[in-house]
């Protein structure tokens, strides 16, 4: 059976890292995988620049048109119809968390809608340390705006709650309690906690109420970026 994870959130939520761990970790597994770049928002954390580790691990990237090219318009390329047609164990589609974002993935509604019951999660990655997602109230908010662009249901959330190089267990465990209250109130269950491994394994001996842990993936810092060099390299290009 197909199982097709589609990654929404808040940007800085973290959703191209976890698509791109989920992909791996599918691979690993022996699955034929594909992993769809539909963030026509950001422009800077492009799953497109590890291209070449994708294609090391066998796996099928499809990104928009002109991703990574400068050009700050993008589209998107035909072949994102193959995460339908095509005969994938695990199809991972990373999505912009706002209007656009969404809206991008409201195009193929029909083609999620004709998947068979159980293929589908829509996941909503959550960070709370970042600003859209800081209170209860801005999760739900951004929650049922999401789910009126994209036309789907988010089906589950991710507490990946972090703080870079910055992060401790006190993330993952603030995470925690406010998606719980989240989830009380909306219905959404928490399916999945995600993190580095020594802090996702602190937090996991802490004891908490696994309904609102869900299933715990410790995950590598694989789009982690040299900042100032980033900064640099843009100098540069305005001056050429």
């Amino acid at each position: 059976m197909k199982h097709v994870k589609v990654l929404i959130g808040n940007y800085g939520s973290g959703k191209s890292e976890l698509a791109l761990n989920f992909a791996m970790q599918a691979a690993a597994r022996g699955d034929r995988t594909e992993l769809l770049d539909l963030d026509m928002v950001n422009t800077y954390f492009r799953l497109t620049e590890r291209g070449k580790l994708v294609e090391q691990k066998e796996i099928r990237l499809v990104s928009p048109n002109f991703a990574c090219s400068g050009i700050e318009t993008l589209s998107l390329p035909a072949e994102v119809s193959s995460a339908f047609v095509l005969d994938w164990d695990t199809v991972i589609f990373d999505v912009g968390g706002d209007d656009v974002g969404a809206t991008a993935l409201g195009r193929y509604h029909q083609d999620f809608v004709d998947l068979a019951p159980g293929e589908l999660e829509v996941l909503n990655v959550v960070n709370i340390r970042r600003p859209l997602a800081g209170t209860v109230e801005k999760i739900i908010e951004l929650q049922q705006q999401m789910e009126i662009h994209s036309h789907l249901k988010i089906t589950g959330m991710i507490n990946n709650t972090n703080l870079a190089t910055m992060t401790t267990p006190a993330e993952l465990r603030d995470g925690y309690e406010m998606l719980r209250e989240v989830s009380d109130r909306t219905g959404v269950p928490v399916m999945y906690t995600t993190g580095k491994k020594d802090m996702l394994d602190i937090f996991l001996a802490e004891g908490h109420d696994p309904k609102y842990i869900g299933k715990p993936v410790a995950i590598d810092i694989i789009m982690k970026r040299d900042w100032e060099s980033y900064i640099h390299s843009l100098s540069e290009k305005k001056q050429a």
